[in-house]
């Protein structure tokens, strides 16, 4: 089976299945997607969307809140949102082959539309109560079904192959952005005027979208064959997965890291009240230093141009390693310091992973891997969380920390090295212009520089 554009993602195992070798890397300008016009009309979209996105987050919970008294009810809303994708995530991805996505997302970004202009009313009328906020979440998870592995697939149908990891790089940077900019203006709001403005801002933020999708030009797209509708075909995804290793193994990389690795919440609070004492603006404080660094890491990964298994390795290495310093932090201003690199890492590691599984998959399969890869992700955080909060609880945060960093460090190497030998591969070590230099180089290599 073809397996699409080729995957800039060397080391992998040489299969049959397995794309030829990318060209040498090359050096992209930051922006180069945006120069296409669709992707234009839908980056510009999502800035708006994503700003209402981050207010109904922030609004949803100071509701659950200020209506339960319960930070366990927040926890239900949160879980309540991201159950669908557990259960569902895969068939959506099967829905997703079948399917135009511009005509799916489309129907799922009006539906998220409507959960918030619902949760608006509502509020602002006096007689919202807890189940209504509990029905939206859920309903909001379920357009994520179809919404999530659709939005990741359309993107390399507005830019194609060559601008993919651009694009991809992009969306983490404007998502990235949102998250600085939406829970400031939704705090604002909900001490001003109350949370149903908020919800209100979120369904009218899907105007900016939506018109972008109308307004794209059909002819511009990359036509993508489409999945026949039969039966099977989730057993034909999982089976395709399980015979690429590039692809299941950078899956496996992206759960441990996701799983014990991104427990920010349970972490960062905990640092905040129990380590440092600081309180609520010093746990503020820390998320915003991650969603700068994560900026950074989203931006120069759009400036690299292409995810190669290296950086994917490396970049988990290294933020493994990062998060066990921050566990020994002795000062609060130094381990604020430290997440601006944490967050960083950790975004190399989201989109190197989530473009060179777009790039190395078979178009026709894209909606099914992308489900599976998205359910992995985000099915991490509900498994690792209490995972991460009894550590944490047992032995305290900076063991918990340090277990999560230790955890997505070693799977990271593991990993590196697993690839590196089926794909005949060893570790070179040296020095370059004066600088080491760790890469994988051919085994051949080594044999015919013996002989000579």
């Amino acid at each position: 089976m073809s397996t699409g554009p080729g995957a800039h993602s060397a080391p992998a195992p040489a299969t049959h299945d397995t794309p030829p070798a990318p060209p040498p890397a090359r050096r992209s300008s930051m922006f180069a997607s945006l120069r296409v016009r669709n992707y234009r009309l839908f980056f510009m979209g999502q800035v708006v969307s994503n700003i209402g996105t981050w207010m109904q987050r922030i609004a949803q919970d100071w509701l659950v809140l200020s209506l339960t008294g319960s930070a366990t009810a927040v926890g239900v809303t949160t879980a309540l949102q991201f159950l669908p994708m557990l259960l569902f995530g895969l068939y959506g991805g099967v829905l997703v082959d079948r399917l135009p996505k511009r005509r799916t997302l489309l129907f799922t970004q009006s539906a998220m539309a409507l959960t918030g202009i619902a949760l608006a009313v509502l509020s602002l009328s006096g007689h919202v109560q807890v189940w209504h906020v509990y029905v939206a979440a859920f309903a909001v998870g379920l357009a994520t079904v179809l919404d999530n592995p659709a939005r990741q697939t359309f993107v390399s149908e507005m830019v194609g192959p060559d601008q993919l990891q651009n694009a991809v790089s992009l969306n983490s940077a404007n998502f990235q952005s949102a998250r600085l900019i939406g829970p400031a203006v939704a705090g604002v709001m909900i001490t001003g005027v109350g949370t149903g403005w908020a919800f209100l801002f979120n369904g009218l933020s899907f105007v900016a979208p939506l018109a972008g999708l109308l307004l794209m030009r059909s002819r511009e797209l990359h036509v993508v064959e489409r999945a026949p509708r039969g039966r099977g075909q989730l057993r034909e995804g999982l089976q395709y997965v399980a015979g690429r290793p590039d692809l299941i193994w950078t899956i496996v990389l992206v759960g441990f890291v996701s799983t014990f690795g991104f427990n920010f919440p349970v972490y960062l609070s905990a640092f905040a009240d129990d380590v440092f004492h600081a309180g609520a603006g010093s746990y503020s404080l820390f998320n915003t230093l991650m969603a700068v660094g994560s900026l950074a890491g989203a931006l120069l990964a759009a400036r690299r141009g292409t995810a190669r298994m290296r950086v994917l390795v490396a970049g988990a290495v290294a933020f493994g390693a990062m998060e066990v310093v921050a566990s020994t932090a002795p000062s609060l201003w130094l381990f604020a310091l430290l997440m601006a690199p944490i967050g960083m890492f950790g975004m190399t590691v989201n989109v190197t992973a989530n473009s060179s599984v777009q790039m190395s998959t078979d178009p026709a399969m894209r909606g099914r891997v992308m489900a599976l890869y998205m359910m992995v992700f985000m099915g991490g955080a509900p498994v690792g969380a209490p995972i991460a909060g009894w550590v944490t609880d047992a032995y305290g945060v900076r063991a918990g920390l340090a277990s999560g960093g230790v955890i997505s460090a070693t799977a990271a190497v593991t990993v590196g090295l697993v690839l590196a030998r089926m794909g005949n591969l060893r570790l070179s070590v040296g020095w370059h212009h004066g600088h080491p230099r760790v890469r994988f180089v051919p085994r051949e290599d080594r044999e015919l520089a013996t002989v000579a």
